[in-house]
């Protein structure tokens, strides 16, 4: 029996973590959804590809969409927990090159336009990929445990 020295039983460390990824999942899941959404239905892809082409960014008008598509699509994944560590990958490299190419020259705070914000979505996006969606994941559900395991 596992019990601390004062008897009462030890909490298995899984839990705490399963479900810490959880809430980075669901956080970021929904983050990244509605970025995508801004993208593709607000701001619409000719604004979204305008804007990025003002930023220096290179083949703005086949990235907005591709962005679009990947936040919104990898935002549900997210929080679902289905392919959680490639998909995170993913948005993780598409926040670095938001800060590279929108927001390294403006410095590190948000409300000057700086990479702040992207920083902090990069890294968990980054700490998704690299721990994995977690216990509570759709994927844990419905695929073999070593495939669940390598792809989230």
């Amino acid at each position: 029996m596992n019990t601390a020295t004062h008897d009462r039983p030890v909490r298995p460390r899984f839990a705490d973590a399963d479900l810490a990824l959880l809430v980075l999942r669901l956080v970021a899941g929904v983050v990244f959804f509605a970025h995508g959404f801004q993208k593709a239905f607000i701001f619409t892809i000719p604004g979204a590809s305008a804007a990025f082409a003002e930023m220096g960014v290179p083949f703005a008008a086949v990235v907005a969409p591709v962005l679009a598509i990947v936040e919104l699509a990898g935002g549900a994944l997210l929080v679902l927990g289905v392919l959680s560590r490639p998909v995170a990958a993913f948005l993780a490299l598409s926040m670095l090159g938001a800060a590279v190419f929108g927001h390294l020259g403006s410095g590190f705070w948000v409300e000057d336009g700086g990479y702040e914000y992207v920083a902090v979505l990069a890294a968990v996006a980054g700490a998704i990929a690299i721990a994995g969606p977690g216990r509570y994941a759709l994927s844990r559900a419905v695929l073999p445990e070593r495939a669940a395991a390598l792809v989230g």
